[in-house]
């Protein structure tokens, strides 16, 4: 299974970005995907997550500003980011878990969001 992320880059403070995240290569019926994000001697944290049925749920520094989607027949999951702030920048991870797993397993390479002020 391999979890292929695109999009991130620079925004200035207000602006907006989206993010994708393609899950290649998978036998599983993939369940929850979601997104984390880490900034530099911090845990990486989860922002967002929807389930197949397409139930979302935010951390509250995003809820309003961000939307998690996703696209089942691709499996693909989506995160347009809106009214970006400067403590918005990390690096985004996207998260898949197959159905049966408790957690989520697999993993995307990261991408980098920047956000100026």
């Amino acid at each position: 299974v391999q979890l292929q992320a695109s999009g991130g880059g620079w925004a200035q403070a207000g602006g907006s970005l989206r993010v994708s995240c393609v899950v290649t290569g998978s036998d599983f019926t993939i369940n929850d995907m979601a997104w984390y994000r880490q900034t530099p001697g911090n845990q990486r944290e989860l922002i967002a997550q929807i389930n197949r049925a397409g139930k979302a749920n935010y951390h509250d520094s995003v809820k309003g500003r961000f939307t998690i989607s996703r696209d089942n027949a691709k499996n693909t999951v989506f995160l347009q980011m809106n009214n970006l702030q400067p403590e918005d920048t990390a690096v985004y991870y996207c998260a898949a878990r197959v159905v049966g797993a408790s957690d989520f397993g697999f993993w995307g390479q990261g991408t980098q969001v920047t956000v100026s002020s």
